[in-house]
């Protein structure tokens, strides 16, 4: 019972993301054409808004939703792996749109997004199975 509020947050960030239209891939075809700042500003919004709780949570010492404290390790930051990384996201944002909104799309009807999802999933898959044979 306790976790329908994450239910009730799931549903009404899926509203937040229609409504903004942050699930339209052609508000996604302006933004990379630089023909409009709207997801820009949508996103920075969200990456600012994420800051500020991560440092509300390590500040106020914040407990998850089981009475236990949120650990948020420090990361290395190697370039090599973010660059590789980042490039493979990339092209996977580009053939099919935000992948953030695939249940939001599948949750509007649009059945072909289960395809996007399942590649997700499979992708998930392999990289558990060769994630030893990477460099990390």
């Amino acid at each position: 019972m306790k976790y329908i509020y994450i239910v009730l947050l799931g549903v009404v960030f899926g509203i937040v993301l229609t409504k903004s239209e942050f699930i339209s891939w052609y508000r996604w075809q302006e933004m990379f054409l630089m023909k409009s700042f709207h997801l820009y500003g949508l996103m920075i919004t969200a990456v600012l808004f994420g800051i500020l709780w991560i440092r509300l949570i390590k500040w106020k010492e914040i407990k998850d939703i089981d009475y236990l404290p949120i650990e948020i390790p420090n990361k290395n930051i190697s370039f090599y792996r973010y660059a590789i990384g980042g490039l493979i996201f990339g092209l996977g944002w580009a053939i099919s749109g935000c992948p953030g909104v695939t249940y939001v799309l599948i949750g509007h009807g649009y059945w072909i997004w289960i395809v996007i999802l399942m590649s997700a999933i499979l992708g998930t898959l392999i990289y558990g199975l060769i994630r030893n044979k990477l460099p990390h």
